[in-house]
């Protein structure tokens, strides 16, 4: 039984897309796609918007796989491309409004009730605002700090903060009328 070294082939298959190799790139996209598609919809409502986010940025993937540097994680340098391609599709539409509000409350919000589905969750998430969405997404989906997310979108570090207490209060507000209403508390 031979043993492949599971790293290089995918080091090998990069450098081949990186040569403009199309059954390489075919090969990444095929693996990639479905998880950055469901990245891009995160940011984005509608899913076809998100699909053509996508493809665009898995363009701008094989135009930089050059600059991969396999410092970290593959997945990863394509996820922050696909995060920063959403970010400025949201730019360009101006959809993302950013209250300037240094006020903010450290709450807790992390479990939301287990019988909520996937689809429940993104719905939730999609009724935020955008830009309580992003900052949400970024931090509590994506993991960056504050002060990371305030670079990534011009905003100061206290904005992001604000933005993302907003938005756990406006998700446990939604969440309890879910509940609510299941329970037939809602009028």
């Amino acid at each position: 039984m031979k043993v492949i070294a599971l790293h290089e082939q995918e080091r090998d298959i990069i450098r081949r897309a990186a040569e403009n190799n199309r059954h390489a790139q075919q090969k990444i996209y095929n693996k990639y796609a479905p998880k950055m598609l469901g990245v891009c919809r995160q940011y984005i409502k509608d899913l076809h918007q998100a699909e053509d986010i996508m493809i665009t940025a898995f363009m701008k993937v094989f135009t930089n796989l050059r600059n991969f540097e396999h410092k970290g994680s593959f997945e990863g340098w394509i996820r922050r491309i696909m995060v920063n391609e959403c970010i400025s599709c949201l730019r360009v539409q101006k959809k993302t409004g950013f209250l300037e509000d240094e006020f903010y409350v450290e709450d807790t919000f992390n479990n939301i009730e287990s019988h909520f589905s996937v689809e429940d969750i993104q719905s939730l998430i999609d009724n935020l605002p955008e830009g309580y969405k992003m900052v949400f997404n970024l931090y509590a989906i994506e993991g960056y700090k504050h002060q990371e997310i305030a670079e990534m979108l011009g905003i100061s570090e206290g904005t992001s903060k604000s933005q993302l207490s907003h938005a756990r209060k406006m998700l446990q507000e939604q969440v309890n009328k879910f509940k609510n209403y299941e329970n037939g508390t809602e009028y």
